[in-house]
C-alpha cells in the first residue's frame, strides 16, 4: 500500500462502515473492506471504485483466530493500512419480565464487539510502532458512559472497548501511533432500528462518517456525537447511580413490560 492511503474497515457492509468506505473513497486510497454480507460488500466496492479508490474485499470469520491472524499478517506483509477501523459489531437486548439475553448471543456479541478489535490491535499495532505512524479507530458507543437496562451486554462490550482504546492510546502515543475511540449516538441502521428503546437525535450514516473522519484526521482521543446526547450520557456516568437509573426509567430505558 506504499504511496497511498491505506484504510481498513471491518463491518463495511453495515451502515456506518459503508458510509466510512464511501467517505474515504478517492484516487490514491486503497480500501480494504470486510463484511459478512457479500452482495452488499460487492455493491459498495463498485461505488468506491467509481470514486477512484482501489478496493479489496474480505468476508473471513473475524472470530476465527486463525483466519483473522492470517488475514492481518498478509495485510502487514503487503503494507500495513494507515488507518484501521474496528467497526464490526452486533447488538442484543433483554426480554420481558426480567428475562436476560440468550447466553449464546451474549458470547457472540462479546467476541465481535470486544475481542476482535483487541485482536486486531494486537496484530497490527506492533507494525505501526515499527513504522512510527498509523491510527487505530475503535467504534464504541455513547452506551459506554453508563449501561442501558435494555442492552446491558452491548453496553458492557462498548465500555470495555472504550477503556481499552483509551489505555492503548496512552501506551502507543510516544511511538507515533494514534488511537481514537468513536462514541456514536443513534445512527440509522438495521441494528439501530432493532433496539427496543427511544432513539433521540438520530443521525444519518453519512453525517456520522463525516464527523468520524474529521475526528480521526485530528487524532482526537474521543469522537462522540451528537453533542447534546453525549453530554447527557456523560452526566449519567458522573451522577450517583440510583439517580442515573431513575432518569433512565423516566426516559423509557427501564425494564421492558
Amino acid at each position: 500500500m506504499a504511496g497511498s492511503l491505506g484504510v481498513l474497515i471491518t463491518g463495511a457492509s453495515g451502515a456506518i462502515g459503508g458510509a466510512l468506505a464511501r467517505e474515504y473513497a478517492a484516487p490514491g486510497t486503497h480500501l480494504v473492506l470486510h463484511g459478512r454480507r457479500r452482495e452488499a460488500l460487492e455493491s459498495l466496492a463498485v461505488a468506491c471504485r467509481a470514486r477512484g479508490a482501489r478496493v479489496e474485499l474480505s468476508d473471513i470469520a473475524l472470530t476465527d483466530d486463525r483466519q483473522l491472524s492470517a488475514w492481518l499478517a498478509d495485510l502487514a506483509e503487503r503494507g500495513l493500512p494507515d488507518i484501521v477501523f474496528a467497526n464490526a459489531g452486533q447488538n442484543s437486548h433483554v426480554g420481558v419480565a426480567g428475562t436476560l439475553e440468550p447466553w449464546e448471543e451474549v458470547s457472540e456479541l462479546l467476541a465481535i464487539n470486544l475481542r476482535v478489535p483487541m485482536a486486531m490491535a494486537q496484530a497490527l499495532a506492533p507494525a505501526m510502532v515499527r513504522r512510527g505512524r498509523g491510527q487505530l479507530v475503535f467504534i464504541s458507543s455513547l452506551a459506554a458512559w453508563h449501561g442501558l437496562p435494555v442492552t446491558p451486554s452491548y453496553s458492557a462490550s462498548k465500555a470495555g472497548l472504550k477503556a481499552y482504546g483509551e489505555g492503548l492510546r496512552g501506551h502507543l502515543a510516544p511511538h507515533g501511533v494514534g488511537v481514537s475511540v468513536v462514541m456514536p449516538g443513534y445512527v440509522s441502521s438495521a441494528m439501530c432500528d432493532a433496539m427496543p428503546s427511544p432513539k433521540p437525535w438520530r443521525w444519518s450514516p453519512e453525517r456520522a462518517a463525516r464527523a468520524i473522519r474529521r475526528g480521526v484526521a485530528r487524532n482526537r482521543a474521543r469522537i462522540a456525537f451528537p453533542w447534546l446526547l453525549n453530554h447527557g450520557c456523560w452526566w449519567l456516568a458522573v451522577l450517583p447511580a440510583p439517580l442515573s437509573q431513575q432518569l433512565l426509567r423516566w426516559l423509557g430505558y427501564g425494564e421492558r413490560p
